[in-house]
């Protein structure tokens, strides 16, 4: 009886890591290809046969990545850390502080804010794009990382989240802090700050993923090879006389690299910070 009591147990064991199995292979393979094409030479990567794995590993693809004087991966690559570590830490900071205020802060015309920030995630990318283009443009920011850097300071979403964040915050302890003398400022930086931290790890990760990313602004303002980001460097191996799918694949795994870092290491600050936002089901 405890066996076929157990049986149906052990078929519910092993059917999820079967179905887990098979969702790690699906999320893997995209990482697998890359790999695979970016160790393979032109001839390997446009022939009819199927190769599971290149049988001549070629590793110069991505030392040709940083030999190529008209590529400049090497600073591309500086760029893109430089820009994602500034706009990461500061859209995020800014952020919270937007939405503590809009949450705690009894000012009149609050609600009038609040709704302003919210229109502001109705309106296309496309619409204010030119108009962006031109505000910094006029600054002397083409050419340049701060003009790439600060359209993407701030981040509405990222107000939203932390303010419904604050709206949860327990009063309680503000009440105490208020006891002890802290104005608003204080309180923000002393006791709502530090207890938002998993929000802050996950709303940055995420701002640094996205900036990293970034390709279309980029391309406009960096207009420069001394401004490019890896996305534009990667861009180049596709042009309209020739496509180098060695060097794309291989730039592809060397850009994507910090990402896969990142996520790695932020994975469970992600989960935990849209868990504690308020937009749970």
């Amino acid at each position: 009886m405890t066996t076929t009591r157990q049986l149906p147990q052990v078929v519910r064991r092993s059917a999820r890591g079967l179905l887990a199995g098979l969702l790690t292979a699906v999320f893997l393979a995209p990482f697998y290809l890359m790999l695979r094409n970016a160790l393979m030479d032109t001839q390997g990567l446009t022939s009819p046969d199927w190769t599971w794995w290149p049988s001549t590993m070629h590793w110069e693809n991505f030392s040709s990545l940083f030999s190529d004087p008209a590529l400049h991966m090497g600073q591309a690559l500086g760029n893109s850390l430089l820009i994602a570590a500034i706009t990461a830490p500061v859209s995020t900071l800014l952020a919270s502080a937007a939405g503590y205020a809009l949450a705690r802060i009894p000012v009149p015309g609050r609600g009038v804010l609040l709704a302003l920030v919210v229109a502001t995630l109705m309106i296309p990318g496309s619409v204010t794009f030119v108009p962006t283009f031109v505000v910094v443009g006029s600054m002397g920011g083409v050419n340049t990382l701060w003009g790439i850097i600060a359209p993407g300071l701030f981040n509405p979403f990222a107000v939203l989240l932390f303010r419904n964040f604050y709206l949860q915050f327990p009063s309680e302890i503000e009440e105490a802090g208020r006891l002890d003398g802290l104005g608003w400022l204080g309180l923000y930086r002393r006791i709502a700050l530090p207890s938002s931290g998993a929000m802050l790890a996950s709303l940055g990760a995420l701002a640094f993923i996205d900036s990293w990313n970034a390709f279309l602004w980029p391309l406009v303002i960096g207009q420069d090879p001394s401004a490019w980001t890896a996305q534009i460097a990667l861009s180049t191996f596709l042009t309209s006389q020739t496509i180098n799918l060695p060097g794309l694949f291989a730039g592809a795994v060397v850009t994507i690299a910090p990402l896969v870092a990142m996520f790695l290491v932020a994975q469970r600050y992600i989960v935990e910070g849209i868990a504690t936002s308020g937009l749970k089901g």
